[in-house]
């Protein structure tokens, strides 16, 4: 008997390990990488800020098309066997960029670290719930999750000490030993075998994640192209076609490549749009902070890191606090106070930010404030997808949301690479720009969070009923 409790102690360790890992390595290489934007632009000195933010991008919009598509691989092969594939890519994809000779060669790499992460993700997830108890499922969700905020928190300190003290190659070799670690620790997960069915859409995919990065590139190289040029209207009219016929191919396929059929609540829509708001302010605000302290206030990597992490703690702080407001008042309350909490500090760093350094007196305060904005934002967004469908959508559901955040971080980029690109170099107003970018983003996200509040409460509780839906 107690050799039997052992055994199942143990193996309950390793599933965690294997899930928490997962949801760690996807969200921390989507962060980190921010840290090393200014080095790459020291060793690729003829490459524009645009060109090197696609480092961001390319991760962001592969993850985002492949989520759901990959969700359902997952079903169709197994969990077990889609995280095995997933982690085992993500691990060689790492090798790729840290060996990479030229920027084409690490945008191929990051491209194949984000098919990885797109297929561990869900994987990771169905692994963790499949091996726990119901009853347990909801703390097996939120120390999932958590792993995420830990991430975020760790990464900005993690990836600036690594930078300065070996170099940014060393972001992506760090991951070679925790790939085969959870590669490793996946043998001792029993094996599953898939349910069968039909393959997701590829073609729909394909063109899902192209139109996206089609567009993501006009706004992007718009001003060095100049706006009225044919291959800035070229690339986002190719963008917006292929995005229409991949959105068609959805309501028609049986395993479609965006799950069209939660648009029917306006609910759901509403918290979708709220997401896609959130990612746009929150990406190019994480890496618009780096570029100023390194740029304009002359910070290492090392220290550029550090000033970051307090936000990041109190992101990951509040995220875990919001369902308490959530509970008592619904998520459009978490999402309106978060995103007002993320204008406001617009404003401050409107009037307060200067080219000489004031840590203690403008950073410091400006960063733990926003962090709680964005992490009741985090919380809320998904809160409110997961209430707005029937339970048994919720992984969809979820995921779709988190596509949404990754679509509006990936043009949240691309605004900054526009921004960016007026002045060669940057000038005080460039950034402040930026800041004023990601404001009005939070606004949208705010009004977002309204007008869910305006089509009442969803149900009792996060998880719960399904919301009103809208037959057609």
């Amino acid at each position: 008997m107690r050799t039997g409790a052992a055994q199942r102690e143990t193996t309950g360790i390793i599933v965690s390990l294997v899930a928490v890992g997962a949801a760690f390595l996807a969200m921390f290489d989507a962060t980190v990488i921010n840290l090393a934007i200014p080095a790459l632009g020291e060793d690729y000195t003829s490459s524009s800020v645009a060109a090197l933010t696609w480092t961001i991008t390319i991760y962001a919009i592969i993850f985002a098309a492949l989520l759901a598509p990959a969700g359902r691989a997952g079903d169709v092969l197994g969990c077990r066997v889609t995280y095995l594939g997933g982690i085992g890519l993500f691990t060689v994809a790492s090798v790729v960029c840290a060996v990479s000779p030229n920027l084409p060669v690490l945008f191929a790499g990051r491209g194949l670290q984000a098919v990885g992460a797109a297929a561990m993700v869900p994987a990771s997830l169905a692994i963790l719930l499949r091996n726990s108890r119901p009853e347990h499922h909801a703390k097996a969700i939120g120390m999932w999750g958590a792993a995420s905020a830990a991430a975020a928190a760790i990464g900005p300190s993690a990836g600036g000490l690594l930078v300065d003290s070996l170099h940014w190659r060393s972001l992506f070799w760090i991951n070679l030993p925790i790939g085969l670690a959870l590669i490793w620790c996946i043998r001792a997960i029993p094996r599953t075998g898939g349910a069968g069915g039909a393959w997701p859409d590829l073609p729909g995919t394909i063109l899902l994640a192209a139109g996206i990065g089609a567009i993501v590139l006009g706004v992007g190289e718009g001003p060095a192209w100049h706006w009225t040029d044919p291959r800035t209207i070229g690339s986002i009219a190719a963008g917006g076609l292929m995005l229409t016929v991949a959105l068609r191919r959805s309501v028609r396929h049986p395993v479609p490549a965006v799950e069209t059929t939660l648009w029917r609540s306006h609910r759901y829509v509403l918290a979708n749009l709220a997401s896609f708001c959130y990612g746009a302010a929150l990406f190019p605000w994480l890496l618009v902070g780096i570029l100023y302290l390194t740029q304009v206030w002359h910070y290492d990597e090392f220290e550029a890191g550090l000033a970051q992490s307090p936000g990041a703690i109190t992101a990951a702080l509040s995220a875990m606090l919001a369902p308490r407001l959530i509970r008592k008042y619904g998520p459009q309350a978490a999402i309106i106070a978060g995103a007002l909490i993320m204008a406001v500090v617009v404003l401050w760093i409107h009037f307060g930010l200067t080219v000489h350094p004031r840590f203690l007196a403008f950073w410091l305060p400006t960063g733990l404030l926003v962090g709680v904005g964005m992490g009741a934002l985090a919380n809320g967004v998904a809160s409110a997808a997961a209430m707005s469908v029937h339970p048994r959508q919720f992984a969809g559901a979820v995921g779709l949301n988190t596509a949404a955040r990754q679509v509006g971080g990936a043009l949240g980029v691309a605004a900054l690479a526009a921004i960016m690109s007026v002045s060669a170099p940057a000038v005080l107003g460039d950034y402040l720009n930026v800041y004023l970018f990601c404001g009005v983003s939070a606004l949208a996200a705010a009004a977002a969070g309204v007008a869910i509040a305006a089509r009442g409460s969803a149900g009792s509780s996060a998880g719960g009923s399904t919301t009103e839906t809208v037959q057609g």
